[in-house]
């Protein structure tokens, strides 16, 4: 048996074709038991049979095979843990076709929210017990012995016996069959389409649902805790129509006969199972009287993400996780597109550079990972559900769709899906298809940008009138790497009028300006028609960042004042410059230079993104020349004025959904700043909210703002605030106002109390999923945020499983930015090895290095301070 200890694959013994599952959960003793009857066939002469089973307490002697009216009993049964497999040996050779494997299983619902779980919720003033299930990635094992490997499809009949009668009981596939035995049922389900194990749900609970049909009769349902149906009223509207949507794009009809969405309480996110997709409720529910904006699209987006699984991952699956991409990265591009259709005045397309913006910060990482990223062993792949596999993903797929041209792409992804549907596909089947389909040699392509990590910087000059384009590896640590890709460069010169896009295939290109573009470029000493700015990567549609030499970058700056560039390419050159400076490759003072020339921006995802780059700059600056800080407050609060005072406090009647997203973004900027007359304005309001909570004068969009504000006066010797919050935080029953408070009390700069508040992060009254959302501390709880986890660190290890402890260590380390910082949480993390953050350790330790390389380099500038001064006191 120890031949299967440490493999990173089940061997290939037997193939399951069906699973016969029974599964009779006790919601108050917090257990289970089960049973599984596994069709499978035996494809080669074997003795053994190996599937994967985890938290388990197998019954050896229920375990059977059965085969040709021939019963065989293992005469070994062993379950290795920490591998996750089940070995059966039997005492003779198994014939080779088809039979039938029996085992009967008991095991705990846990607290972990992964496998068979228990969520909590009240009803009538009473705490209750529901169960879940979250399989995805490797936890269907936890729930019963299956070969839990994406590519091991398989049938499913599910029966759930002794569910208390007055529950819901739901499963993949509709009910087929229910039986009431006095206060308890048995529910039978129909058998599924062929699928993969970590997409099979159960959930069994207490819940009201609204329901709709799509126009060619899918039932679709929300079903949320009861009381609050009319919650998920807009989320039902979403799916409806986006099932739709993606019946007409991908040319394939949705493939089961209903779509259940369900909120959680106690849920890791949101979760594509077929037909029964689970959410947690801040994905699901929107609530008109005291949602924000932002939730509203955050629903529609997770909706839209959720539901492309449905044919993205559920119809056709990736063969390995090595190939998680297919599913996260598409999924994640193709719910833009979705929510644009049906949301077309929130510009998601502009929206969509956050993710382009996400996948670039982690891609510029030493220890980062090619798209495609080896798989070996079932631990490793918690780690890969990051920025590389869904933002870089989608990024470099909006690429390609952008080359290949929208109708072709559309018509190869069709082609791609009949093809493989209900089977499994790897990279190189979608290129094939894609390939096909265009007649461009995609793979060459795009082999390049999946197959190695990183991405490249492109260098842009002008010399003797020809235009040199050079690529680089870029490194956020300011290193250079060895690699290089075949980069799709698009520019434009003085006016979007004037484009040009070529393949660079070599290290360096270079061409005659005036036949490239049929113009000189500006300030070059050359006469004639003259370009005044050139913008490589037009509207940020290249997964690279671009560096413009002074005179390029420069024109660039004027060109944003005149208001010549598009958003996208207003957002394109600010989030390159930030990443170069903080590559040292740029100085602080031109950054702090060319943000002066956003002074008038307007647009949200623009200003959206110039906020955490200015928390950000100020906060290397505290580190760096805590003699500028003032100043550089005194900047930012001069560079946000403007939108603050065209939005002001109110919304106005008929302003967009942009306008109301944007408010709140700014205000909190302005309070975080420390500028007086907001931080008064909103403690004002706050307590109008505190006297009545249905007040006008705190709408949702604004509440975390004016949350944000109250807090930065919050000390140990002036607690109203934070106790007022707390309050606020224990009385609300909506999911969204929970979160809202959590991410805002982790702003105060009182040290103190941001040890009080992540201590209350570990109490019982915040739910689990929920306490990494309060780790992102202000500047000055840094140190203390350190402390507080090594202090905590075999609670939390032990409390939260895998994919939660990436966000304790990424949340509290990487913010660090000491070389002093880097040695300690290398030793500490030395004395407390745990393999399963082993990647996410290693970014975070790096990001530190990066931060501490940052504040030397600003440190150490040169007319800092009377840039500084100049910028601060500049009048516009």
């Amino acid at each position: 048996m120890e031949q299967f200890k440490g493999q990173s694959r089940l061997p290939k013994f037997a193939v399951p074709k069906r699973y016969d599952i029974t599964l009779k959960p006790d919601l108050t003793g917090c257990s289970f038991g089960g049973s599984v009857a596994v069709h499978l066939d035996i494809v080669c002469d074997t003795r053994f049979i190996v599937l994967n089973a985890a938290d388990l307490s197998v019954d050896a002697a229920s375990v059977s095979f059965a085969s040709s009216k021939v019963l065989f009993k293992p005469w070994k049964v062993e379950t290795f843990e920490e591998d996750g497999i089940l070995v059966l040996e039997f005492g003779e050779t198994l014939p080779v076709g088809s039979g039938v494997l029996g085992i009967g299983f008991e095991g705990i619902l846990n607290d972990k929210m992964k496998g068979f779980y228990t969520s909590t919720y009240e009803h009538n003033g009473e705490k209750k017990n529901m169960a879940v299930t979250q399989f995805e990635p490797v936890d269907a094992r936890r729930c019963f012995p299956c070969w839990d490997e994406p590519a091991w499809k398989a049938t499913f009949k599910i029966r759930l016996d002794d569910v208390p009668s007055e529950l819901v009981a739901l499963s993949n596939m509709p009910v087929v069959e229910e039986k009431v035995h006095g206060h308890l049922k048995t529910v039978s389900f129909q058998e599924s389409p062929i699928m993969s194990t970590y997409l099979v749900a159960v959930v069994v609970g207490l819940f009201d649902y609204v329901e709709d049909r799509t126009s060619d009769g899918v039932k679709v349902r929300v079903y949320c805790q009861v009381g609050k149906a009319n919650q998920g009223k807009f989320a039902l509207n979403v799916a409806a129509k986006t099932l739709e949507f993606y019946r007409d794009y991908f040319s394939v009809p949705y493939s089961l006969p209903k779509l259940d969405m369900v909120a959680i309480p106690d849920f890791p996110g949101a979760m594509e199972n077929y037909g029964l997709v689970t959410y947690q409720e801040t994905d699901l529910l929107f609530d008109e009287q005291h949602s924000a904006a932002a939730n509203k699209q955050r629903v529609a987006t997770v909706v839209a993400h959720e539901l492309a699984h449905q044919w993205f991952g559920n119809l056709v699956t990736m063969e390995w996780w090595t190939h998680l991409w297919l599913n996260e990265g598409f999924a994640t591009w193709v719910s833009y597109l979705a929510t644009d259709s049906l949301f077309p005045e929130w510009k998601m397309w502009t929206k969509f550079l956050d993710e382009i913006t996400r996948g670039l910060k982690l891609d510029g990482l030493e220890g980062s990972h090619p798209i495609e990223v080896e798989i070996n062993h079932a631990s490793e792949v918690d780690e890969i559900f990051d920025a590389i596999s869904y933002r870089k993903g989608a990024s470099v797929i909006q690429m390609l769709q952008n080359y290949l041209g929208a109708e072709c792409f559309q018509r190869s992804l069709a082609s791609y899906i009949t093809k493989h549907a209900s089977s499994n596909a790897k990279t190189e089947d979608l290129w094939a298809a894609l390939q096909e389909g265009s007649g461009e040699p995609v793979n060459k392509l795009m082999n390049s940008w999946t197959q190695q990590k990183g991405y490249p910087v492109i260098s842009v000059k002008v010399k003797d009138q020809k235009l040199e384009f050079d690529q680089t590896q870029f490194y956020s640590s300011g290193s250079q790497g060895d690699g290089q890709w075949i980069v799709p460069i698009t520019l434009c010169s003085g006016s979007y009028d004037v484009r040009k896009s070529f393949l660079l295939q070599k290290k360096s290109e270079t061409f005659d300006v005036k036949e490239f573009l049929g113009c000189s470029i500006a300030g070059t000493g050359c006469r004639g028609s003259l370009c005044s700015w050139i913008k490589v990567n037009v509207d940020q549609t290249g997964f690279y960042r671009v560096k413009y030499e002074e005179e390029l970058s420069a024109a660039l700056r004027s060109a944003i004042e005149k208001k010549h560039l598009s958003a996208t390419d207003r957002f394109g050159v600010l989030d390159d410059s930030f990443a170069l400076s903080m590559a040292c490759q740029q100085s602080f003072a031109s950054l702090l230079t060319l943000l002066g020339a956003y002074r008038e921006e307007l647009d949200c995802t623009v200003l959206s993104h110039l906020i955490p780059i200015s928390y950000k700059l100020a906060t290397i600056a505290a580190d760096a020349v805590p003699d500028l800080l003032d100043l550089i407050n005194q900047l930012f609060i001069g560079l946000f004025q403007y939108s603050a005072e065209k939005l002001s406090w109110e919304p106005k009647s008929g302003e967009s959904h942009l306008d109301a997203m944007l408010r709140g973004d700014i205000l909190t900027a302005l309070a975080v700043f420390g500028h007086d007359l907001t931080i008064d304005e909103a403690s004002r309001r706050f307590h109008a909210f505190l006297d009545d909570r249905n007040t006008p004068l705190l709408p949702p969009d604004i509440r975390k703002a004016v949350y944000v504000a109250v807090m930065q006066r919050v000390s140990m010797s002036k607690r109203s605030g934070y106790e007022s919050l707390l309050r606020v935080y224990r009385e609300t029953d909506l999911r969204e106002e929970k979160t809202r408070i959590l991410r805002s009390l982790a702003s105060c700069p009182d040290p103190n109390i941001i040890l009080e508040f992540l201590n209350f992060l570990l109490s019982s009254e915040v739910r689990r999923q929920d306490a990494a959302l309060g780790l992102s501390v202000s500047s000055k709880g840094r140190e203390t945020a350190w402390t507080w986890l090594k202090d905590n660190w075999e609670h939390i290890s032990e409390t939260w499983s895998s994919g939660y402890l990436l966000r304790f260590v990424s949340a509290i380390i990487s913010p660090l930015a000491s070389f002093e910082k880097v040695k300690e949480v290398d030793e500490f993390f030395k004395v407390h090895p745990d393999p399963s953050i082993t990647r996410t350790l290693k970014q975070s330790i790096e990001w530190v290095q990066i931060n501490a390389k940052w504040v030397q380099s600003v440190g150490s500038e040169k007319n800092l301070a009377d840039i500084v001064k100049e910028l601060a006191h500049r009048k516009y």
